[in-house]
């Protein structure tokens, strides 16, 4: 057995609407007790927090741990032990500033999975979709134009974000085989996007019976599926088609978002990706072609979070980012305090997100019960969430009852 208790904590929690004081016993991973006697004899180490903030591990609920360039057709392309290897320090880099837990969107296998639950790698608890799914010529076909060969060569390749599959009898099989290889939801592209060469922003990902299909196949395994997202008429379709994860919606407009809140769905914006692509794309390897389609989806970012708070629509917390911009993970929440009240953009990445993945009251909260991934950060980011932007206000890590980061100085 395995003991830590936090002594003299100020304890944030999002299902709960004020900060608390209390002494809290972790246990073999999980939280035992959130009013522990500060005399508690334990078996392992006692933190005096000294009134210092504790709160739940963070979750990116959009995140692409395989992406080591912006140039993702030559990411597709890399050598699998390359590729793996260069996937490890993102991941290490995750966990540093908060993220104890990242949902994969594309890329990542359910093998990586396992092997960070097993210990053999320094990550955030990953959850994963496998290779997100594409028609031919849309977001995950990274071919250049010019390229008239097999688009579905790439893959299997471990820096392959995608896969190509056409009508609904190439869906059903791939999202079937995609769930037997240990995938927790299904993602597909039904929209174009920014780092694909040749789909138009606008142009959509899949006809309606593709997404039934994926949405059917999906809900006989007892989940859901998260869709690339960005114009109203995409958005529409993959909702009344059943869609639940609703990536980006940049481009949403006041029908959609009522329509997406009304059906229980959930969004996922991303708009720090967008300021590292304009910002950054060209000198970290992002394509010209990719670069002009950026300025179609940036500018109605800001815009997109009013509209989606006004409808009533759940946001949860995602950053998309790729190659070295994955540094700038945590500069969202700052980003998004600009719109949005700072108390449900911590939801966002805690209670909201922990709900996502399907693990509701077992991360994202401090209570009983509940997994042992906690900080200790400077500053309340229920009433401040942009302490969070700084990672140097994130004075501890824990995951599972284990610390990966401890800066405290007292």
């Amino acid at each position: 057995m395995t003991q830590t208790l936090f002594l003299n904590a100020t304890i944030i929690d999002c299902s709960q609407t004020e900060a608390r004081s209390g002494n809290v016993l972790i246990e073999n991973g999980r939280i035992v007790d959130t009013n522990a006697s500060s005399s508690t004899q334990v078996i392992g180490q006692t933190i005096d927090l000294r009134g210092a903030t504790l709160m739940p591990g963070l979750i990116d609920c959009h995140v692409h741990v395989v992406a080591s360039t912006m140039d993702l057709t030559a990411n597709a392309q890399l050598p699998d032990a390359l590729a793996m290897l260069r996937s490890l320090p993102i991941m290490k880099g995750m966990l540093e500033r908060g993220f104890t837990t990242v949902r994969d969107v594309g890329g990542a296998p359910y093998s990586l999975a396992q092997g960070i639950e097993e210990g053999h790698i320094v990550a955030p608890r990953l959850v994963v979709c496998g290779k997100a799914l594409s028609r031919t010529g849309g977001h995950a076909d990274n071919r250049p134009r010019h390229d008239i060969y097999d688009a579905k060569r790439w893959a299997r390749n471990y820096g392959a974000l995608g896969r190509v599959a056409d009508g609904v009898e190439e869906v059903r099989f791939a999202c079937r085989e995609t769930l037997r290889e240990g995938a927790s939801f299904i993602k597909i592209m039904a929209n174009g996007g920014v780092s694909s060469p040749t789909d138009p922003v606008a142009a959509q990902g899949y006809s309606t019976e593709e997404i039934l299909t994926a949405v059917q196949e999906a809900r006989d395994n007892g989940t859901y599926v998260s869709a690339h997202l960005y114009m109203p008429d995409a958005i529409e379709r993959a909702v009344r088609a059943g869609v639940h994860s609703l990536e980006h919606c940049n481009n949403i407009d006041a029908p959609t978002a009522r329509l997406a809140a009304a059906a229980g769905a959930v969004a996922v914006p991303t708009l720090v990706t967008y300021e590292a692509l304009a910002n950054d794309g060209a000198r970290f390897g992002l394509p010209p072609v990719s670069i002009a389609k950026v300025a179609d989806v940036r500018t109605r970012g800001m815009e997109s979070l009013s509209i989606m708070q006004d409808a009533g629509l759940t946001m949860a917390f995602g950053t998309d980012l790729l190659g070295d911009a994955h540094d700038r993970q945590n500069e969202e929440f700052a980003i998004r305090a600009r719109v949005l009240p700072s108390f449900d953009i911590l939801a966002s990445a805690t209670t909201v997100a922990a709900a996502l993945i399907g693990m509701k009251d077992k991360l994202g909260v401090v209570k009983e019960g509940a997994l042992a991934d906690l900080l200790v950060i400077n500053g309340n980011p229920a009433e401040d969430v942009s302490v969070l932007a700084d990672r140097r206000n994130i004075n501890l890590v824990m995951k599972e009852g284990s610390i990966f980061k401890n800066t405290i100085s007292y």
